[in-house]
């Protein structure tokens, strides 16, 4: 399965049968699913959420925003919220057995066909970027300047030449197109319809101005109801997770003396996120992810396409590599302790090993989940490595940045292999304990996943060298890489010879 995200924002809010026409066109391309619709009359905007292949969504997009150009005169348009163009920003997301690489190009190719065939200006944002001060979409279009501001500077500041398309507005105005990660738009509406409070707090709130790193905000009046918002996207809710924003606008409300009348979340949310609010409201004591029914039948259904991993590093793209199919190995690794312990804990010949197999076994479990999610990162690693490569080197200070930015990509894309040597260890550590107490009849399982470890983290290490080797700033970590490998080595020797020795087969 491949999937493609697309989740482009319309300048209407208020009459739905143009919307329902825009739906319709994008609909109108086979294997295209529209999972939510959602319209704000205050803001005047529509989010439209889409899912298909690749070149189905490409097609899908292009045609929403056809419609749109056709439907949405920028010159009638008003609105709560910054706009640039009838369709206004069309981002898309890898969902599954895509790369960040190939949703970079769909925005590429879907510029240029914008620009060439509508003839509408195109600025590209986010990993798409082909300039840094383009990377964030507040600073490109922002409360103070929107589509009447670009209208004038569009053909006479050079910072506005388009990425694609005709340096001229028409009534359809401009689009921005974009590649990024999963984003969460999260509004908290207040008891209040004083506006400056709303922004005052979205000052407070917004990482750009002191606050949140991963929180984008603004304040809005809602005219029609009589209150005001501090309305706000999540660019990573893992780091500023939803209940940590709340909390925060909720504490600069107080200092108002404004109430929070409620929250909403605007299109869909990935049910991690939502997992996050639950632990810490209801304070949780070891809650596992995979407690939740429809995570562990997802899993399950994950686990039985794993053939689409190996299809996708077999494709000619160089992201997945050698470094999440290292975590694979490491997950496989994982996956078989499990199996062992379990099938140990039920054998009544090995009563007194129940209580610390199942404790392998619960552990095991665990580090899968987490080598999965390492080779999903090792991917992501990747990607910003390869950002940071494309940077622009026109001026002295452009290099500088960009060997910077270099440094930190290059750090963290170590980081993800080091983690898979350390827990391979642990894995190895594990199958040594399996080796000596487990189900005899399973040893060569055992064995199995001792060999796979050793792989896995021997195919982390090279990843580690690779991106550290030359790089004097990042020697710490090269050393790390090297005296894992070391004590994987060991854990690896005394392990397998374990294993031989009970299947009567050591030298």
């Amino acid at each position: 399965m491949r999937l493609v995200e697309c989740v482009p924002n319309f300048s209407e809010g208020k009459r739905k049968e143009v919307v329902d026409e825009i739906v319709k066109a994008i609909e109108s391309v086979e294997g295209i699913t529209v999972l939510d619709v959602e319209m704000d009359p205050d803001h005047n905007r529509s989010v439209v959420t889409f899912v298909g292949e690749p070149e189905a969504v490409l097609e899908a997009a292009f045609r929403g925003v056809k419609r749109a150009a056709e439907l949405i005169d920028m010159d009638q348009h008003r609105g709560a919220h910054p706009r640039f163009g009838a369709a206004d920003v069309v981002p898309f997301v890898p969902v599954e057995g895509v790369s960040m690489t190939e949703c970079v190009e769909l925005a590429h190719r879907l510029g240029k066909r914008i620009g060439e065939e509508l003839g509408i200006p195109v600025y590209l944002y986010d990993k798409a970027a082909t300039r840094e001060d383009r990377r964030v979409l507040s600073d490109i279009r922002n409360e103070s300047f929107q589509y009447e501001q670009l209208k004038e500077a569009i053909g006479k500041d050079d910072r506005w030449i388009p990425d694609y398309g005709p340096r001229r507005l028409g009534k359809a105005g401009a689009t921005i197109v974009g590649a990024r990660d999963f984003l969460i738009a999260f509004n908290v509406n207040l008891g209040t319809d004083d506006v400056g409070v709303a922004k005052a707090i979205a000052r407070a709130v917004r990482g750009k101005t002191g606050g949140l790193a991963y929180v984008r905000a603004l304040g809005f009046p809602l005219k029609e109801r009589g209150i005001a918002q501090v309305s706000m996207n999540l660019v990573n809710y893992k780091r500023s997770p939803i209940y940590r924003t709340f909390e925060l606008v909720k504490m600069e409300a107080e200092r108002y003396g404004v109430p929070v009348v409620e929250s909403e979340i605007v299109g869909l949310v990935p049910m991690d996120a939502l997992l996050d609010v639950a632990e810490f409201y209801l304070r949780l004591r070891r809650f596992r992810r995979d407690q939740v029914l429809e995570k562990r039948l997802w899993n399950l259904l994950k686990q039985g396409a794993g053939g689409d991993f190996v299809k996708e590093l077999a494709s000619a793209t160089p992201s997945p590599g050698g470094g999440s199919a290292s975590a694979e190995a490491g997950a496989m690794a994982a996956a078989l302790v499990a199996m062992v312990a379990g099938l140990t804990s039920r054998r009544r010949k090995y009563a007194d090993v129940k209580d610390l197999m199942l404790s392998l076994r619960q552990e095991a479990m665990g580090l899968v989940d987490e080598f999965l999610e390492l080779r999903k990162r090792d991917a992501q690693a990747f990607e910003a490595l390869l950002a940071a490569r494309r940077m622009r080197r026109w001026s002295r200070d452009e290099v500088e940045s960009r060997e910077r930015a270099l440094i930190e990509a290059s750090r963290k894309a170590s980081e993800v292999p080091l983690r898979v040597m350390e827990l391979s260890a642990r894995v190895l550590e594990m199958a040594s304990v399996l080796a000596e107490k487990g189900l005899k009849s399973a040893i060569s399982d055992v064995g199995t996943a001792i060999e796979l470890a050793r792989s896995a983290a021997m195919g982390a290490f090279l990843n580690v060298a690779i991106n550290c080797s030359g790089v004097p700033e990042l020697e710490d970590l090269l050393e790390k890489g090297r005296e894992l490998k070391e004590a994987v080595q060991r854990l690896y020797e005394g392990s397998i010879a374990r294993v031989e020795e009970g299947m009567g087969i050591s030298e």
